[in-house]
């Protein structure tokens, strides 16, 4: 039986009651092994157990606890997840880690496949992984909404791009799910030539079965990176690819949306601002489903700063077609009133505040950025969209953008009273870029204060006021 070792206890709680302390292990409960967080959250929800513990001396003792149902025990393990992560069997032809350069950090090459973190973090997963007791485990945990990377509903096109001889059949597995009521969330990431065009039909026809069951399915296409030497050859998609996705995903939009009430089918920002098409209206993304994987992440941003916009300057931003779909019907008819921007009266002549992106996010802080401008016209506010030389220029989201590439291309640019980054270009929780390089570090090249906000349209109005109003 695995042994979980206790990184400290809880004062106060229940263990500390019954005399744990750190680094004693906890082995079973009620007699049954416990695998990782999943079986340790289901087995302490009853009333009586009766747990099977090994002191940090070595001694293995029983204690006998009776507790309202529910109650949490107070014990908190040094690894949380209470097992080891289960890496990726598969050899993707579009495997984004696959295309990493030598020499950066171990954790950055590790590929996970486990379902366990598709419902605690939102990971995708092939299902190559499972077997039966997973299965077994997945329905009787309630483990929902599980996120799968299904790529092609042609079993014998998934073997080929997973190369994995078993990535056809496991596509059974979402059968087994659906007839257990087991919510699900899919992504297809779009290769050209391989999954698009026929194949993405015959794929949605496929997954459209699984609807609602399914409540949504992304589309996003292929990250290519400049380390390729060596992997299955794929182009990028251009202008007229883009709008032929849009459209096939629009048509199945309708027809969902028609027969069962939601629009089943998104896809990701890139297509949208690939073809320079108007993005979708808010209540196409059918809330939002998959924003971490960049479906609706623009349409939020603009709706949320538009949305503080008014609330702050009682007045209308002004976007271009790209943006147009902003609705609020209680002041629309207040905004037309105002259809000049008011401008801040302040002294504004000596402010100057910077911000940094992406290419492919640029277009649309810019325009937010230029309503901002507006207000404050005395004031200086610049965007920088950062080419991605790192990984190469077809990578343009912000998330991927290094610290090597904000120096070397901000080095002679004066950035004022502060830089703004996302927080989405830093190892979440620290302050560190994807090449190791720190926001010290970057404070220290550019000779400038670098201030990280959250990606939300509201933060963006807020750093602008904290700097040019001095607000808190």
């Amino acid at each position: 039986m695995k042994k979980h070792v206790i990184d400290h206890v809880i004062p106060g709680s229940i263990a500390e009651e019954c005399g744990f302390e750190k680094g004693d292990k906890l082995i079973s409960i009620n007699g049954n092994p416990i695998e990782d967080t999943f079986d340790y959250q289901y087995l302490i929800s009853d009333d009586f157990l009766l747990l099977l513990a090994e002191t940090k001396q070595g001694e293995e003792v029983e204690l006998e606890i009776e507790k309202d149902a529910g109650e949490d025990l107070g014990l908190v393990f040094e690894n949380s997840f209470m097992d080891n992560y289960r890496s990726c069997k598969n050899k993707c032809i579009f495997c984004f880690i696959d295309q990493m350069p030598p020499g950066m950090r171990e954790t950055l090459y590790f590929k996970d496949d486990d379902t366990r973190l598709s419902f605690l973090q939102g990971n995708y997963v092939t299902l190559t992984n499972l077997n039966e007791e997973d299965i077994n485990r997945i329905i009787k945990y309630r483990m929902e909404p599980i996120n799968i990377s299904f790529q092609t509903m042609n079993e014998g096109l998934r073997c080929k791009m997973l190369n994995n001889r078993f990535a056809g059949e496991a596509l059974k597995k979402a059968d087994i799910l659906y007839d257990a009521g087991i919510e699900m969330n899919g992504q297809i990431v779009l290769c050209k030539g391989v999954n698009d065009k026929e194949e993405l039909e015959y794929s949605l026809k496929r997954l459209y079965e699984y609807v609602p069951v399914l409540r949504s399915v992304s589309i996003v296409p292929v990250g290519l990176s400049r380390f390729r030497e060596g992997l299955y050859p794929l182009e990028p998609f251009n202008k007229a690819d883009a709008s032929v996705t849009i459209d096939c995903i629009e048509q199945w939009q309708k027809k969902a949306y028609a027969e069962k009430g939601v629009h089943f089918v998104h896809a990701s920002d890139e297509w949208y601002l690939l073809a320079e098409r108007p993005l979708p209206e808010e209540e196409r993304y059918d809330g939002y489903l998959q924003l971490e994987n960049g479906v609706g992440m623009v349409r939020n941003f603009v709706e949320e700063f538009t949305e503080t916009f008014r609330e702050e300057y009682h007045c209308e931003p002004r976007f271009d077609h790209m943006l147009s779909g902003t609705r609020n019907k209680e002041t629309d008819a207040d905004l037309k009133k105002a259809p000049v921007i008011p401008k801040n009266t302040g002294d504004y002549s000596h402010k100057c505040l910077s911000f940094a992106t992406g290419r492919l996010f640029g277009p649309i802080l810019t325009q937010c950025v230029k309503n901002l401008q507006n207000i404050y016209p005395d004031a200086k506010l610049e965007v920088y969209e950062i080419r991605n030389n790192f990984f190469g220029e077809m990578i343009t989201v912000a998330g991927l953008v290094t610290g090597a590439d904000l120096m070397g291309q901000l080095k002679d640019s004066i950035l004022g009273e502060a830089l703004v980054l996302p927080d989405t270009m830093l190892r979440y929780g620290e302050d560190v870029f994807l090449d190791d390089v720190k926001v010290c570090d970057i404070e220290s090249a550019l000779h400038c204060k670098v201030d990280i906000v959250k990606s939300t349209g509201r933060d963006l109005i807020k750093i602008v006021q904290k700097y040019l109003d001095n607000r808190e």
